[in-house]
């Protein structure tokens, strides 16, 4: 997994399975099929962790899965950020910039929803951990993540 990292990303926050708040409480940004194709075919499925941000706000830390989800048999492979902060409203439509800096786990099916819920809670917790430390916290200041005042990404 690591050969690829840091990667770095950006699209549009598309609607997704509408499954992380409502039935994990752990809202997640969804990247659109075109951004999900875009990533290395060979990166591992799993779980990663780095830095989010919204449009040219500010900088949080975030956990992401690639992968299928197994828990839900999905068919389609996706990019799910859970950022590590807590928004006001939704921001589907905005750009999401992404720095994925480390790998967690692998993808794994999990026997109930409270199973995989507690799973999500520790990845955020060893994310958390991992981003505090120097090699990764020096990716938060990255210019990456200043889209230039006035430029045009998808339509916005």
């Amino acid at each position: 997994a690591m050969r690829h990292l840091p990667y770095f990303c950006r699209g549009e926050v598309v609607k997704g399975f509408g499954r992380g708040s409502k039935e994990l409480g752990i809202p997640t940004a969804n990247f659109s099929e075109q951004v999900v194709e875009s990533f290395p075919s060979d990166i591992p499925t799993g779980i990663y962790y780095g830095w989010a941000c919204v449009g040219n706000g500010d900088v949080h830390k975030m956990v992401l899965s690639i992968g299928w989800n197994p828990f839900y048999k999905n068919i389609k492979k996706s990019v799910e950020t859970h950022i590590i902060h807590t928004f006001k409203e939704d921001f589907y439509g905005e750009i999401l910039s992404i720095v994925i800096t480390g790998y967690i786990r692998p993808e794994k099916n999990f026997d109930s929803l409270d199973a995989l819920i507690s799973a999500i809670q520790e990845d955020i917790e060893e994310a958390k951990r991992q981003l505090d430390l120097p090699e990764h916290l020096k990716l938060k200041e990255d210019n990456f993540f200043h889209l230039p005042e006035g430029k045009i990404v998808n339509n916005h």
